[in-house]
C-alpha cells in the first residue's frame, strides 16, 4: 500500500514492489488517469493483484473506506508506505494559518491517520513494516521549502522514531527516508533550464539530481525483510549534500 502513488516517488515505489511480484495498492487523490497508468505498468511488471483507490490521507472516512476495500481483497498488509504529501514555499510572512494547517494536516497528520487505520492489517501479517517519506527539510533549515513544510517533515521523523519503539513488540518495523531535491512533477519547474539544473546539481557533491527510482530502492530495502534488524532509522538520500 503506497499512498500518493499516481506519479513521482509513489509511482516508482509501486513499480519497484511490482517488479518483485508483490500485490500493490495504488492510491490517488485527484490524478485518476495517472493512477490507472501506474496500475497498468505494475501489472505488466508482474504484480499479481493491483488495487486502485481514491484516497485523501487527511480524511479518516476516506482512509476507512480504503481499508474496507483492501480487507475484502487481501488477508493482511505487509507494507505501508506513507508517501502522500504536498509541498509549500514561502517565508513565514507569506504563510497563512490556513497554509500551515493544510500542510501539517496532509504531511504529518496524514501519516498518523494512515498508520492508525491500516495497523490492524499490518498486525495480521507474518511480517510487516512502515516506511514514511520525510525530507531533508526536516533535518536542516537550509532548504528552499517553507517553515510549514519543514515542520511537517521534522514531525514525520519524530513520529517514525516513536512508532518504531511502540510497534517493535508487534514485530512491525518503522523507518523513514529523507530525500534531498528529487526530480518529480512537483519540483520540475526549478530545473526547467540548463542553468537551474546545474545549480541544483552543484548543491550535491555527487553532482546529480536524485530520481524517484533512487528513493524507491531505499524504500524497498527498508520495507522488506532484507532490513529486518533496522527500525527507527531515517535514511538520508541526499547525494552527499550533508557532507558539503
Amino acid at each position: 500500500m503506497v499512498t500518493g502513488s499516481s506519479r513521482g516517488i509513489g509511482r516508482a515505489v509501486v513499480l519497484r514492489f511490482a517488479s518483485e511480484g508483490y500485490a500493490v495498492a495504488v492510491t490517488y487523490r485527484s490524478k485518476r488517469e495517472q493512477a490507472l497508468e501506474t496500475a497498468e505498468r505494475a501489472r505488466r511488471l508482474g504484480a499479481p493483484d493491483v488495487v486502485v483507490l481514491r484516497l485523501d490521507v487527511s480524511s479518516p472516512e476516506s482512509l476507512e473506506e480504503a481499508r474496507r476495500v483492501l480487507e475484502s481483497r487481501w488477508p493482511h498488509l505487509n507494507v505501508l508506505v506513507n508517501n502522500a504529501g504536498i509541498i509549500h514555499f514561502g517565508g513565514i510572512d507569506e504563510t497563512s494559518l490556513e497554509d500551515w494547517e493544510r500542510v501539517i494536516r496532509v504531511n504529518l497528520t496524514g501519516v498518523f491517520l494512515a498508520t492508525k487505520t491500516f495497523l490492524p492489517m499490518l498486525r495480521r501479517a507474518p511480517w510487516a513494516s512502515i516506511v514514511n517519506l520525510a525530507s531533508i527539510a526536516g533535518q536542516t533549515g537550509n532548504v528552499v521549502a517553507s517553515a510549514a513544510y519543514a515542520a511537517s517533515k521534522a514531525g514525520v521523523i519524530g513520529l517514525t522514531r516513536r512508532l518504531a519503539v511502540e510497534l517493535a513488540p508487534h514485530g512491525i518495523r518503522v523507518n523513514a527516508v529523507a530525500p534531498s531535491f528529487v526530480e518529480t512533477d512537483m519540483v520540475r519547474e526549478f530545473i526547467d533550464t540548463p542553468e537551474k539544473r546545474k545549480r541544483v546539481e552543484e548543491m550535491h557533491p555527487l553532482r546529480i539530481i536524485i530520481q524517484p527510482e533512487d528513493v524507491a530502492e531505499a524504500v524497498y530495502f527498508l520495507a522488506t525483510p532484507a532490513s529486518r534488524a533496522i527500525t527507527g532509522h531515517v535514511l538520508s538520500i541526499n547525494a552527499g549534500r550533508f557532507t558539503a
